[in-house]
């Protein structure tokens, strides 16, 4: 029997568990099989797009790829390289567009691999949770924990990383749901919106950074109905 597969990819210095619970009961509610990838921090960004490529090669039925951030720049990528691979993207809070550049996302995690080999983890950790939202610093502490000692490298690939630009994203001819939020001076909302509208067949919603503390579930929820939306659904 065939189902939809949706294999989604984590941010930088994040981890499957995370997108797991804010994907899973979405998924789960419309019968879609979901597969997050966790992280390999020593080389973040292939290790997502071999994943890719080897779910490609198993899957039965309709694949839609995304992920959050980064790992939402990275599906892009492999969607637009590998026509025809996936029917769909779920891409959530996208971070910049084309050249990293200045980016606050590329800037903050360059800075965080700096931080990271000066002072090490625990101290680094320590400062991470003293700035953060409680949500917030819980995923981060478990996922910075998992990937040290290779964690500075992940950070500092991802901050170099380049993602689709806005010529790219109007060739990407599938069904696209973008999620962003409304306050998030990482993840500009300004970066989804010129996503969703380069994009030929897309839809945007959005919400406040909030939500994710009450309700990680809604960055799900919003991604599947964006989607849906894109392909004319409700």
């Amino acid at each position: 029997m065939e189902t939809t597969t949706v294999v989604l990819l984590p941010g930088t210095g994040s981890d499957a568990s995370f997108v797991e619970g804010a994907f899973r009961d979405a998924m789960a509610d419309l019968g879609w099989s979901l597969r997050v990838i966790e992280p390999e921090p020593a080389d973040v960004v292939g290790g997502y797009v071999r994943a890719l490529d080897h779910v490609r090669g198993a899957v039965r039925g309709d694949l839609i790829v995304g992920g959050v951030s980064l790992g939402a720049a990275v599906a892009a990528r492999w969607a637009l390289d590998r026509r025809g691979a996936a029917q769909g993207a779920v891409l959530a809070m996208p971070a910049w567009t084309g050249s990293p550049g200045d980016s606050p996302a590329a800037v903050g995690a360059a800075a965080t691999a700096a931080t990271l080999r000066a002072h090490g983890l625990d101290a680094s950790v320590a400062a991470m949770a003293q700035s953060s939202p409680r949500w917030l610093a819980e995923a981060l502490t478990r996922s910075w924990r998992a990937q040290w000692p290779m964690l500075p490298t992940a950070l500092d690939d991802a901050a170099r990383y380049v993602a689709p630009t806005l010529d790219d994203l109007r060739s990407l001819a599938v069904p696209v749901g973008v999620v962003a939020a409304i306050d998030d001076p990482v993840h500009p909302l300004g970066v989804a919106q010129d996503w969703c509208a380069a994009l030929p067949t897309a839809h945007l919603d959005t919400f406040a950074l909030d939500v994710l503390a009450a309700s990680p579930g809604e960055l799900g929820r919003l991604g599947v109905t964006a989607l849906r939306r894109a392909t004319g659904g409700s």
